[in-house]
């Protein structure tokens, strides 16, 4: 895959036009910085505690980067740290960009003033204290399987606070989001190519592994976020971002039926094994499909939830 990925880094943006978190953030530099601070915290005083919490749970798996760039390490094998092979350009590529989402998000909600950023860094330092297993070990294939989909994930979910930001009158946070998820989809693309790839040269293993993958759920990478108070955080936040609709199980369906359909998994020419799994993973997104029915209908009823990113006021 190599060279196949050598062919392909023009999906990393040209560092000499990349854009920078202050680039969306107020000039400190100049004489007017206080007034434009305060303009930049004017509309934020809009925003709902349940976009808040939303934006805070995916800031902080953002900052979480070097848990994720130490496990795709797997795929890149840059056991020097500068290796001039394929894999390891796109991989620290990858987490250069990668690097400036948290660092924006964390510096827009510092500037508001709307939460309590002692308590975000501890959850931060906690997640990134606990490591991350995707569960992709020891199959290379499964850590492309899983990066398609986290991928697509963050995009849709930047996407969908993008557009909730947007009706709440911030158009500052919305550039914000817009931005992140365009480097989101531009990721997504890569390793969805990737995993393409894969299929061409050897169907019956790239299907095993996405079976694997989706029976075993895909593994949310901040699932072990842990703010020093509430050990369901995670599932907590989980609960507020399908209330709001920015990631939900319609999406979660949704995204795999696009991989289904983008790897022309229906039309593979495999036996045996391979075979079954092909079957079961063209009746997945129908089975999440129905369970997003039940899914919505149990949490209209749940009790919101107190964070302590927010001051301790439920969502």
């Amino acid at each position: 895959m190599q060279s196949f990925v050598g062919e392909n880094l023009q999906f990393l943006a040209p560092r000499d036009k990349a854009w920078q978190p202050t680039d969306y953030l107020p000039d400190l530099t100049q004489e007017s910085w206080r007034e434009q601070i305060e303009s930049f915290r004017v509309p934020a005083q809009n925003l709902t505690d349940e976009i808040l919490v939303v934006l805070v749970g995916d800031m902080i798996t953002e900052e979480a980067l070097p848990s994720y760039s130490v496990s795709l390490n797997a795929l890149a094998r840059d056991e020097h740290g500068d290796t001039k092979e394929p894999w390891a350009i796109w991989l620290r590529g990858w987490t250069a960009e990668e690097n400036r989402h948290g660092d924006l998000l964390n510096a827009y909600l510092r500037l508001t003033g709307r939460v309590d950023m002692r308590s975000i860094e501890v959850t931060i330092h906690h997640l990134l204290a606990e490591g991350f297993n995707p569960k992709t070990h020891p199959d290379p294939y499964n850590g492309l399987v899983y990066t398609s989909f986290q991928e697509r994930a963050t995009k849709i979910s930047h996407n969908n606070v993008a557009k909730i930001v947007q009706k709440e009158g911030d158009a500052n946070l919305y550039k914000i989001c817009s931005r992140i998820a365009g480097d989101e989809s531009r990721h997504e693309a890569f390793y969805t190519k990737m995993m393409r790839q894969i299929f061409e040269l050897d169907p019956e293993g790239g299907m095993l592994s996405f079976r694997n993958m989706l029976k075993g759920l895909i593994a949310m990478p901040g699932r072990l976020m842990y703010d020093g108070h509430d050990p369901d955080i995670f599932d907590h936040f989980a609960v507020v971002a399908q209330r709001t609709g920015v990631y939900t199980v319609y999406d979660y369906a949704k995204i795999i039926e696009h991989l289904v359909s983008i790897w022309d998994e229906p039309h593979r020419q495999v036996s045996g094994l391979a075979a079954k799994a092909q079957d079961y993973l063209c009746k997945q997104s129908e089975r999440y499909h129905r369970l997003a029915d039940h899914v919505t209908e149990t949490l209209v009823n749940q009790p919101k939830f107190p964070f302590s990113w927010i001051h301790d006021r439920k969502a």
